[in-house]
């Protein structure tokens, strides 16, 4: 063998110890991003203690680092949910989405005990079981207000999750309904309530104005016979002063003056005396 031939035998092996070395470096290191935590396994066994973001050491083949998502995530439900009120009226709740935190203190325990921690943690169960257990709590009224129906529901998944997994394992941050009815017959009571309702308080309304124009009616009927009345006082009491007047004028002189006024000189053809009345002719004979 040459020298040359020696040469280049030993620049490839050097070539090749470096490239396995870079290999193996490559494979000995992971990165986990800033708002994940990390999870060392060795040889699958799982380390409780979760390892932070950064740079992360690793035995080559030996060990594996597994990515936990620690941000906040969305998780939206299409299906629907049927549950009932308080009032055990039936009501349908649809596109429900959930937004939630896995705590990173407690992944490397979910990934543990979860086979599938990414969807395991939130399934359809889950939150059908929390949306039933508040619309529960809450009347016809209240189980369609989404600002009564939804914190109510965030807290109800929030204990079941709790419950489930540990206290501070999974945080739930909101949850949204976009969709709230109640079944077919159910609207079609309202409606009809609805309805009736309207035509009580139009019949109300039409009452209440013809009363109080019956009593306005009666109001002026009242006033006028209550003017007439006392127009017809003040006539007759004027009248009353007239003849009064003209009454107390008419004395005895004051008739003898009048009479004399307007007599012409002659006797009266018949002449009465006391309560008898006699003719004139007889009048004169006794005077004869």
């Amino acid at each position: 063998m040459t020298p040359q031939s020696k040469s280049v035998k030993k620049i490839a092996a050097a070539l090749a110890v470096i490239i396995l070395l870079l290999l193996v470096a490559s494979s000995s290191f992971r990165i986990v991003p800033t708002g994940y935590t990390g999870v060392k396994t060795t040889f699958g066994q799982i380390k409780n203690k979760p390892v932070p973001s950064g740079i992360v050491f690793k035995i080559p083949v030996v060990q594996e680092i597994i990515k936990v998502n620690n941000k906040q995530q969305d998780i939206v439900f299409d299906d629907q949910i049927w549950a009932e009120t308080s009032n055990r009226t039936a009501i349908k709740f649809e596109g429900v989405s959930i937004t939630y935190q896995i705590s990173s203190e407690r992944s490397a325990w979910l990934v543990a005990n979860l086979s599938n921690y990414e969807t395991g943690i939130l399934t359809q169960a889950v939150i059908a079981s929390a949306v039933k257990a508040a619309s529960k709590e809450l009347d016809d009224v209240d189980a369609t207000n989404r600002g009564k129906i939804e914190p109510l529901a965030q807290t109800k998944l929030q204990l079941i999750l709790d419950s489930k997994y540990g206290e501070n394992a999974v945080y739930i941050n909101k949850v949204t309904i976009t969709n709230v009815e109640f079944e077919q017959t159910y609207n079609e009571a309202i409606a009809a309530k609805q309805n009736a309702q309207l035509a009580y308080e139009k019949a109300a309304i039409e009452n209440k104005q013809a009363i109080e124009k019956a009593e306005a009616d009666a109001k002026v009927k009242q006033k006028t016979a209550e003017g007439n009345a006392a127009a017809k006082k003040i006539e007759a009491e004027a009248e009353a002063q007239a003849n009064k007047i003209i009454s107390d004028s008419l004395s005895d002189k004051v008739l003898a003056n009048r009479y004399y006024e307007k007599w012409d000189g002659k006797l009266p053809a018949v002449t009465g005396e006391g309560s008898v009345i006699l003719p004139s002719d007889i009048i004169k004979g006794n005077s004869q």
